[in-house]
This record gives C-alpha cells, structure tokens and sequence, in this order.
C-alpha cells in the first residue's frame, strides 16, 4: 500500500481528497498550478479540521500532524515518488487525459494513476498512458472528508490487482466502497443527475418555485438536501457537464440538459462557489 499519495487539485475535492488521506495517516504531495490555490485549499483543510476540534472529534495536535503530513507543490515532478497518485481537477476530458499523460512521464511505472471523475472514461483515460492496467475511477463524494461513498469505476484494461489495492486503500480511509462499470455517469451520477435535471425542468416550467421543489422532495422522499440545493452544491457547470456526457454516451434524450441550467451556466451562476445559482449566498 502506498505511503506516499500524490493529489492533483487543491479545490473543493482534491483538497478534500488529500485532507482524507493524510488524516488515514499517509503522506500526502498536493500539487495545483498555483501558490494561491494551494493557499486556499490548505485554509479549507484546517477550517474543516477545526470543525473536528471543536466537536472534540479531534485534538489540536492531531489536526496539527494531519495538516503537517500535506506537502503543497506547484511542480509536477514533486510527485514522481508516489505510488498512488487521485486526480481531482475540472470535469474536463482533455485536460484530465493530458495530466494522465504527464503523470505516465513523471511517476515510476508501476504507480497506480487514479481519477476522481464523476463522468468521464477511465478506459479513455487509460489510454492517453503506457500503464492502462494501472488507471481506475476513484470517485469521492463531495465533500470528501464527511460522505462515505466512494465509487470504484474499473475502465476495460484495469487489471484485478488495481482494483484490490485500490479497494482496499479507501477502505482503509474510513470509506464504504461500491464498484461500477465504465459506462456514462458510473452509478451515482447515472440516477442522481437526471433527478436534478428534472427537478429544474420543473422550476423551468413553472410547476413550483425553487423552495417548493427542494422542500417537497427533503420531507416527501426524506433526502437531506433538496435536488436545486445539491446542484448549488455541486456547480451547475459541473451539473451540465455530466449530462451532456450521459446524453453523448448513452443516446437518450431523457438526459438531455434542461434549457434553464444551461442559460443558469451561460450567465455564470454557477451555485456555491460563485455563491449565486439556484439560490442566493452573497448575503449568507
């Protein structure tokens, strides 16, 4: 098992991701392409930590080793002694085959390259590397330091051992671990997004308002958070992303995007992040 993960990303999901590891004990080497967003990932570590200690889930000095086993780096070559390698940048097909291509340069050959993608192809991914054996899907839930799913996504070449030592590796995180097949959207995001996507088919066509939707679908069917709120959550481009590869890759047009999100992403209201998107958080 790997002692040493590297992390690509320092947003909401690879500085999640990284917080998880280095809290299961490993070293972690968190990489982005720049000081500031390295900066503010570490923030979000140590306010999410602090959480812990104020509840009294942690003490100041664990939560001091846990942040003392991040290494930031903006350089790539600083992960080429990791055996294991997430990455967790944008919904981006191309950008994500050409981080596999460099890590397949940086990284020793029998390191395992895998991608926190909630959509795209890790047999694809595979491909654009010398080790397709060696690629797997490692999809988190957001956020990572508090879901306990973690969704294995095993491409056409990934060989068995990846797949345990993979397995194992986010069992040993803490996490509950379900298997899926590289098909559009894996599971999760396969029954999870087209809700979302109706439920802003129903905002778009006026059968309620965005409080009505959410607050119908938390106390009827019992979810913690309402489809509009989870989609803030997630990032409405990320939202719009995933369905236009479920409707490319599986051809039906019970998938297609509803009008209202893409003028919500055209306009850049973007949910959480941008603090505008089906509700408004400047205020909050």
């Amino acid at each position: 098992m790997a002692e040493v993960i590297g992390v690509i990303g320092a947003g909401t999901m690879g500085g999640g991701i990284a917080q998880v590891c280095a809290r299961a004990g490993y070293e972690v080497v968190m990489r982005d392409v720049a000081d500031e967003f390295l900066q503010r990932g570490l923030a979000a570590i140590d306010r999410s930590l602090q959480r812990d200690v104020d509840k009294e889930r942690l003490t100041t000095e664990e939560k001091r080793a846990i942040i003392e086993r991040i290494r930031p780096t903006s350089e790539l070559h600083d992960l080429r002694d990791a055996r294991f390698v997430i990455e967790a940048v944008n919904e981006d097909a191309g950008l994500k085959a050409q981080i596999f291509r460099a890590l397949d340069e940086t990284t020793a050959p029998d390191a395992i390259l895998a991608s926190n993608t909630s959509s795209i192809s890790i047999t694809k991914l595979g491909a654009a590397t010398r080790r397709p054996d060696k690629v797997i899907g490692m999809h988190f839930m957001n956020p990572p330091a508090v879901m306990q799913l973690v969704e294995i996504v095993r491409g056409l070449v990934t060989s068995d051992e990846t797949l345990q030592v993979v397995d194992a590796l986010a069992k040993k995180m803490g996490k509950t671990t379900i298997q899926a097949k590289d098909y559009a959207g894996f599971i999760v995001n396969r029954i999870l997004l087209p809700m979302i996507n109706e439920a802003i088919y129903a905002l778009y066509e006026g059968v309620g308002g965005v409080e009505d939707i959410d607050q119908g679908m938390k106390l009827g069917t019992n979810q913690p958070m309402g489809p509009l709120a989870l989609a803030d959550l997630i990032g409405l481009d990320t939202c719009l992303a995933v369905l236009e590869r479920l409707h490319h890759g599986l051809g039906d047009d019970k998938y297609r995007p509803c009008p209202l999100l893409r003028n919500y992403v055209a306009a850049g209201y973007l949910g959480r992040k941008v603090r505008k998107g089906f509700y408004d958080y400047r205020q909050a």
